[in-house]
């Protein structure tokens, strides 16, 4: 039976009809169009031709439509090698995913893992696309009003309080990670990124490094830690309230302290009238309407057990975190392994204002 395929020409650099079709020399693409179609075959996921589109706004793991008579999913892999050592472990967020949705989580449904990287250099998984918005910069208009706004953001703070309040004591959740020692192992294991991810001194990072390590707050409980919660890794429902339908990316999901979760969320949340970050992922929470990032943490803290008194320490791991991870993208700008990005210059200086804003938290505790 002959087989037909669609390219999305803007996408050709990087989707390919088959292998053949790649130049000699070329980098490899990310999406072999006849591969995805064997293995989609393979499991039984819709029949025919199959279209490709990417969607989202990651910067590192990438994300596939990908439709079929029969079919509507998403295809995520990480980026092409060499990757760092265990980052990007499609296989690993495909598990945890459907770990978490026996605890009636929202997480699209994971229809197929393929471990084999021959066939499009990396792991990934497959599935199902689900229909609702992902808000970073524009909002819907059914959304566009401060009532709607601020339903949102609370619901928002309720879906990470329900994520928290599962029991990783037993099953398989239990077996995500080491829970105990986790903020320890933060500060160490980042503390010895830097000299891998970077080409220049910036003194801030050990100055943090020795600040955070010297006062560690204990531990009040232990849970799924998301690792990257925040508005643009939630689907919000295409109708009606403005519900979290569900949550997204869970690659760096493990088992720690829950306030690292809530530290990320509020230190990274656009502001009204805050200074602009490269952090600002999600910049339409400066509208009116949208809680601010204390309102947030006041919603967490008024159903939560949990005694808040360290956050700023938190958002201060939290900054720090993000200006290692994102000089790992710098340095791979500067050694023309992102050729196209925008967003990559932009770290030059945004890696030492994140840094700046770190001190300034830790400075509030």
């Amino acid at each position: 039976m002959e087989m037909s395929m669609s390219v999305t020409p803007q996408a050709a650099p990087e989707i390919v009809a088959s292998a053949a079709d790649v130049p000699d020399g070329a980098m490899p693409p990310l999406l072999v169009l006849d591969v995805v179609t064997g293995f989609l075959d393979e499991h039984g996921i819709g029949t025919g031709r199959i279209e490709a589109q990417r969607i989202g706004d990651g910067q590192s793991n990438i994300t596939y439509r990908i439709r079929r008579e029969g079919a509507d999913v998403v295809l995520r892999r990480g980026p092409r090698p060499p990757l760092p050592r265990s980052a990007h472990n499609m296989v690993r967020e495909a598990r945890v995913q459907q770990a978490v949705a026996a605890h009636d989580v929202p997480v699209p449904e994971v229809l197929a893992i393929c471990e084999d990287e021959s066939l499009l250099g990396v792991p990934f998984y497959v599935m199902n696309f689900l229909t609702g918005d992902v808000i970073t910069d524009e909002e819907p208009a059914r959304l566009a009003n401060p009532a709607s706004r601020r339903q949102l953001g609370e619901n928002m703070v309720d879906a990470l309080l329900s994520l928290h309040s599962i029991d990783v004591s037993s099953g398989p959740l239990s077996e995500l990670g080491r829970p105990s020692g986790y903020l320890e192992r933060q500060v160490r294991t980042f503390s010895s990124l830097w000299g891998v991810n970077s080409r220049r001194e910036i003194p801030e990072v050990g100055e943090l490094a020795e600040r955070l390590g010297a006062r560690v707050p204990t531990t009040q409980r232990h849970s799924v830690v998301h690792g990257d919660y925040r508005l643009g890794n939630l689907m919000i429902a295409a109708s009606g309230t403005p519900e979290v339908s569900a949550i997204l990316d869970w690659e760096m999901a493990t088992l720690g302290d829950p306030l690292a979760d809530l530290g990320y969320l509020v230190a990274t949340y656009s502001d009204r009238g805050a200074p602009d970050s490269v952090m600002d992922l999600s910049p339409v929470t400066r509208l009116e309407g949208y809680p601010t990032a204390d309102e947030l943490a006041e919603r967490y803290g008024a159903t939560s057990t949990l005694d808040l008194g360290d956050l700023p320490w938190y958002k201060a791991l939290a900054l720090w975190k993000a200006a290692i991870f994102c000089e790992a993208m710098y340095t791979r700008y500067l050694a023309g392994e992102r050729p196209g990005d925008t967003f990559a210059p932009k770290l030059e200086t945004g890696v030492p204002e994140l840094l700046h804003r770190a001190l300034a938290a830790l400075d509030e505790g």
